[in-house]
């Protein structure tokens, strides 16, 4: 088991900027373990003051994208260009299936994972959407308190997980592709919606004039959503991490975004959202451990369920049944 540290060790470890601390921060909070979890609050709590000080840009795109290439291109302009403090942290609810994908991610984006100013963090393999969420935002929040100003938060599962990333982040980019079918694109049109922009990757060579065809085509297509409460119309650009071409149009996208909606209030008002979100989804995922923990819960659970199964008792009257106990 790692060593464990007081609270003032593992706050004032972060707020140095210590990488070595905010790793383990980070594996503390993502612990399930009860006593675990009490501790890694209390380091929250100590750290918070210092949170929220940084852009949180979500991250999403189709198979095949160049995820972690695009993502590996526009970090290293922002960390050497702009001189930003980055973390990528990830959202993997597919790791409980796959083994955690994202770690191969890591290994692809050698240059980034060098640099002393990015840290790039894998999401806790087997865990919930639920679990996983939680333990990236928190590690979000110990990232931001640890300096770094601009965090990515990549998707690397298909579905829920762009719900819950959206739902965390100040700006939501997709990636996509062109000349891709409707069935290889597998996106979604809520996922569209969702978008504050989107990038046409590798447009670059043969690819380039598909490239800005589709970047017209998206346009159009984002043109018949209704405005987001934001205000902001969604833009379309295209880019090539092979090139460079296009990388450091993305960030001036994100960075008009920032000041056009903080300028609104809105930037503000959506991060007060997120929280009022947070607390609630911790409450209810707090409830449903601890309920399914009881004892007496357990001990009738798996007879509950058969009869369901068997159709003897409904799915209603058994949770009745169940949280009556």
């Amino acid at each position: 088991m790692a060593k464990r540290f007081s609270v003032s060790e593992y706050s004032d470890g972060v707020l140095s900027g210590n990488r070595v601390m905010l790793s383990r921060a980070i594996t503390l909070v993502e612990s399930t373990l009860p006593s675990d979890q009490a501790l890694a609050q209390q380091v929250l709590d100590a750290v918070l003051p210092h949170a929220g000080r940084s852009v949180r840009v979500g991250i999403t795109g189709v198979p095949g994208v160049g995820k972690s290439t695009f993502i590996e291109a526009l970090g290293l302009h922002l960390v050497a260009a702009h001189h930003h403090r980055l973390a990528v942290l990830a959202v993997d609810p597919s790791s409980q299936r796959s083994g955690g994908s994202i770690l191969g991610d890591k290994t692809r984006m050698n240059l980034l994972a060098a640099h002393p100013h990015a840290f790039i963090r894998p999401s806790p393999a087997g865990r919930s959407l639920g679990g996983v969420t939680r333990a990236t935002r928190e590690a979000m929040l110990l990232c931001e308190a640890a300096g770094h100003d601009v965090i990515f938060v990549e998707t690397v599962g298909v579905g829920q997980s762009e719900t819950a990333v959206h739902g965390m982040v100040d700006f939501f980019l997709l990636l996509m592709l062109a000349g891709a079918g409707d069935e290889l694109q597998g996106i979604k049109k809520g996922i569209m919606e969702m978008a504050d922009a989107v990038t046409i990757t590798k447009a670059d060579g043969d690819n380039e004039l598909a490239s800005r065809r589709a970047r017209r085509e998206y346009q159009n297509a984002l043109h018949l959503f209704p405005l987001a409460p934001s205000a902001w119309a969604p833009l379309v650009t295209t880019s090539s991490a092979l090139t460079g071409a296009g990388v450091p149009e993305v960030w001036e996208v994100v960075q008009r975004y920032v000041q056009q909606t903080q300028a609104s209030g809105y930037f503000q008002q959506r991060r007060q959202e997120q929280n009022l979100h947070w607390l609630h989804e911790t409450i209810r995922e707090t409830l449903e451990t601890r309920f399914y923990a009881r004892p007496e819960v357990q001990a009738q659970l798996a007879s509950v369920q058969q009869r369901v199964l068997e159709g003897r008792q409904s799915a209603f009257g058994a949770a009745t049944e169940l949280l009556g106990l």
